[in-house]
């Protein structure tokens, strides 16, 4: 569980496929406090740490994650390349504030970025996303976006708008992003099971008629 509150960047440092799998290797600041069986969100995806790689001083300097098939056919991770800024997430501490929403870092769906510009000290972005799940944004409501908590300003059929704040857009990668780039997105898992019991409602109710 996550917060959507990213805690640092990392950067792709080397990518190998193997079989229909992708392992990743990154560098982050955290990197010496983090240990293997860990789950990070990465631009909102939650990946497990497979493997701690020393460097000269025998001392943590990079780790490595396992993306399968199903998370690379969801996600923007098929496209990494090395050197890649990536928002990083550590899972959410028992009794912890919790400063964004309820994040799984399960990725619905890939987005595309359709406009960034700077509206006099904050950035403007509207991101394309598939009509599926229009049922599930709400104006002032939460969506994940590469793992940022964000709230949205309007919501429309094909896309969604939201408004960055220059801390947002300095310690995210969203400052890394151009028009026409793919970003993973999460709904609130609150909207979720609210139309989950409306479709079973409504399954059911001719039985019960």
């Amino acid at each position: 569980m996550f917060t959507g509150i990213v805690e640092n960047m990392g950067q792709v440092q080397a990518l190998q496929k193997e079989g229909t799998n992708l392992h990743i290797e990154l560098e982050a600041p955290f990197t010496e406090a983090i240990q293997v069986d860990q789950s990070i969100a990465h631009d909102g995806v939650c990946l497990t740490v497979t493997d701690i790689l020393a460097g000269n001083t025998g001392e943590g300097v990079s780790y490595r994650v396992t993306a399968v098939e199903e998370t690379l056919e969801k996600t923007q991770l098929s496209d990494w390349k090395v050197g890649k800024k990536v928002n990083l997430e550590r899972c959410l501490k028992v009794g912890a504030r919790l400063d964004g929403h309820f994040v799984q870092g399960h990725v619905d769906t890939i987005g595309q970025l359709k406009e960034i510009s700077e509206r006099e000290g904050s950035w403007w972005v509207e991101i394309n996303y598939p009509r599926e799940f229009a049922k599930l944004l709400v104006p002032k409501g939460s969506i994940c976006v590469n793992g940022t908590s964000l709230t949205v300003i309007d919501a429309g059929l094909d896309s969604f708008s939201l408004t960055l704040i220059p801390y947002t857009w300095e310690h995210t990668n969203f400052h890394t992003l151009e028009e026409g780039q793919d970003v993973n997105l999460e709904f609130d898992i609150l909207g979720k099971y609210f139309l989950r019991q409306q479709e079973i409602e409504h399954a059911l109710s001719p039985l019960q008629g």
